[in-house]
């Protein structure tokens, strides 16, 4: 039987640079979540305010029935809509948590761990910002660095070229640097960002492997599974992929065909928590870990942590840092805290265990993003 509590309202909220949906009970109960669509805000917030207008007056308990009911009476999927069903389900769970008075890990089975390993946020222009980077990460306790490119993260208005061999070359140097900056001491967390055709990939992956990364980021683009088969079968350093899959049964045809070593589910994109969790179960038939995709707000870090905290195949989360305007502590309460070791610690607060501060949407109006990419020299798109 399902319980007498009903919907009264589903709301999108468009703040600062990220999107959420608060969802309100007629007993008082709110719940939060995210899009993880954050190319598409626009579009995923329109799909939240229709997927609305059907859960307002539903039993808020019956998530899994809500969650088939969006996912199946439409056929149109994709990122946006699949943002939209992630940021109510993840409202949907925070819900279930208060309602219950328990974390939302505890209705998933309860605790494997109580803190969970994060890796710290890099970034820079040159290789000599980068490499102080890996430093300072270290010095503050973190164990893991990602978001971790040999390439660069140059400006979008400058021009690409390099030779495929400086290319290469230059890419497998800067990974020396970051090894010999920090030892052992620190795992490296290769992105490549899906910026090399397959052939290229193989030759870096072959080039980086006596560098030990903890893994090789996104480095040919999801739109062929195979391809990314192609190139695990060739190298010998662990693959980490699904930031972009929007689905269960990407994962599920990316295991079969060995080509991820490390799954990255994003919770705020691949259908919240509910798919999560069974992205992680079909991760761990295969001894497959998990490093879930985060590079949003600390709500994503909150519904991230509750899948950390249940599932026995976790292996790291990604931790967005960095100086933020506005600091995201104004945006959202009860954001969860680094422990000075390389670790978050896991809230035992009901549901996700944070709240969107009531002024939020008001101090920090959205700020939209353009569409802007980068291009080579000779005028043509190029992935960065």
């Amino acid at each position: 039987m399902g319980s007498r509590m009903k919907i009264e309202s589903v709301r999108s909220l468009l703040i600062d640079r990220y999107l959420f949906c608060e969802i309100t009970t007629d007993s008082g109960l709110k719940g939060v979540g995210e899009s993880g669509a954050w190319g598409f805000l626009e579009a995923s917030a329109a799909a939240i305010d229709k997927f609305g207008r059907y859960l307002v007056g539903k039993d808020p308990l019956r998530i899994e029935h809500h969650w088939n009911f969006m996912y199946r009476w439409g056929y149109f999927r994709g990122a946006a809509i699949m943002g939209a069903i992630s940021a109510i389900d993840i409202a949907l769970w925070d819900i279930a948590g208060k309602h219950f008075q328990a974390p939302v890990y505890q209705l998933l089975g309860g605790k494997v761990r109580d803190r969970a390993r994060v890796y710290y946020h890099v970034f820079g222009d040159t290789t000599e910002v980068l490499v102080k980077g890996v430093v300072d990460a270290r010095k503050k306790g973190f164990t893991a660095v990602g978001h971790l490119t040999p390439f660069l993260d140059e400006p979008h208005h400058i021009p690409y070229f390099k030779t495929h061999a400086a290319k290469i070359e230059d890419a497998i140097d800067t990974v020396r640097r970051y090894r010999e900056a920090v030892g052992n001491e620190v795992d490296l967390c290769i992105e490549i960002h899906r910026r090399l055709t397959p052939a290229e990939a193989v030759q870096l992956g072959l080039g980086i492997e006596k560098y030990k990364p903890f893994f090789f980021e996104d480095p040919v683009t999801p739109d062929n599974i195979d391809e990314m088969g192609y190139v695990a079968s060739k190298i010998n350093i662990p693959i980490a992929t699904g930031e972009r899959f929007n689905s269960l049964w990407d994962f599920d045809m990316a295991l079969r065909r060995d080509a991820v070593q490390y799954v990255r589910p994003d919770v705020c994109m691949v259908g919240g928590i509910s798919a999560t969790k069974k992205v992680a179960a079909l991760a761990e038939a295969r001894h497959v870990g998990v490093v879930p995709h985060n590079p949003l707000s600390p709500v994503s870090t909150a519904a991230c942590l509750q899948i950390a905290a249940c599932i026995p195949n976790f292996a790291l989360q990604e931790y967005p840092t960095g100086e933020e305007k506005p600091p995201k502590s104004e945006i959202v309460a009860g954001a969860a805290q680094h422990d000075g070791k390389g670790f978050l610690i896991i809230s035992d607060k009901p549901g996700i265990g944070v709240e969107l501060r009531p002024d939020a949407a008001r101090k920090w109006p959205y700020k939209v993003r353009d569409v802007d990419t980068r291009l080579h020299a000779d005028g043509s798109v190029f992935d960065q």
